[in-house]
């Protein structure tokens, strides 16, 4: 079969490496985590990486030749895949890098008691390739690399939109998400001038040669600003300006008006408050008035009565 041409990864293996990288590696400088890839393997030499699992791994930081990979763990995770996809064989291994490292070669060769030509994928896919050199000396084994893209079938595209979907921050507003990223963008450009703006200034000095290639470089980044002096630049600037300003107008005007409209409501829902406060007051104050009165019609009744029946005796 034809040596690995082109990987293509799946966005499930991304995020199986990224969860397997956060669980195990997460806050540490020089560990890494390495990992098997499943997928199918074609005539031409594309390989289509479907699946992944991670491997128990540990190496020396001091030696690097000195490393742990359980091929145990491999071979019984492995061994389940086959009975949920039988499809999807071992094509290579993953590790989180960044860089290839000396210890690579000979991982690679355990994965090879598994693959002819497995594949090893950081961010780009490497493979191992026996090299001879012209003047006739040992072999030697080193990566080669190989063109590498990501890509999804329909099912996998919808789910990782919802997913993308639900990790969006809700709370932002898509114009708070642009402020924010357009700050982020200026911050990042007033740090690159002043850095190129340190460079120009060591160069007048004398602290640093005069590099040509970056002068040119800058030069060409002045070169396509615009020409703000001319006729043209001023008057699409200041109709771009009073769009703006037209804008931020009609929004101050419909604020004052909404306030406005809510002092009203609120004056109006005051004063009908007060009406009815005041009605039922006055509704209190005249049935007090009238039971005084019938109290005191009651008691000139009894005193009349009493007298009557006095004079009557």
């Amino acid at each position: 079969m034809q040596a690995p041409t082109s990987v293509t990864v799946h966005p499930v293996v991304l995020l199986s490496v990224v969860d397997h990288y956060n669980r195990v590696a997460s806050g540490s400088r020089n560990k890494r985590v390495v990992g098997v890839l499943l997928g199918e393997k074609y005539k031409d030499g594309r390989i289509d990486v479907t699946n992944s699992f991670a491997v128990p791994f540990d190496e020396n930081s001091k030696n690097p030749g000195i490393f742990y990979l359980n091929h145990d763990f491999l071979e019984r995770m492995f061994g389940m895949f086959k009975k949920v996809a039988a499809k999807e064989k071992i094509v290579g291994w993953y590790h989180s890098g960044p860089k290839i490292r000396e210890s690579d070669l000979a991982i690679n060769e355990i994965f090879r008691g598994y693959v002819r030509d497995p594949v090893l994928t950081i961010i780009d896919a490497y493979y191992a390739v026996e090299e001879i050199p012209e003047d006739g000396s040992e072999p030697r084994k080193t990566f080669r690399h190989i063109a590498s893209d990501i890509g999804a079938e329909e099912a996998e595209e919808v789910g990782v939109e919802h997913l993308l979907r639900d990790i969006n921050d809700s709370t932002l507003s898509t114009l708070s998400n642009e402020v924010k990223h357009k700050l982020n963008g200026l911050r990042g450009l007033g740090e690159r001038l002043r850095a190129m703006q340190k460079y120009l200034e060591n160069v007048v000095n004398g602290v640093l040669p005069v590099n040509h290639e970056i002068v040119a470089q800058i030069q060409d980044v002045f070169n396509l600003l615009p020409n703000i002096s001319s006729e043209g630049m001023v008057k699409a600037f200041a109709v771009k300006t009073n769009d703006n300003m037209v804008v931020l107008y009609l929004a101050a005007l419909i604020r004052s008006v909404l306030a406005l409209h809510n002092l009203l409501n609120n004056k109006i829902f005051t004063k009908s408050a007060e009406q009815k406060a005041d009605e039922e007051l006055d509704a209190a104050d005249a049935a007090a008035a009238k039971s005084a009165a019938a109290a005191s019609a009651a008691a000139t009744d009894a005193s009349s009565s009493a007298k009557s029946g006095k004079d009557a005796e």
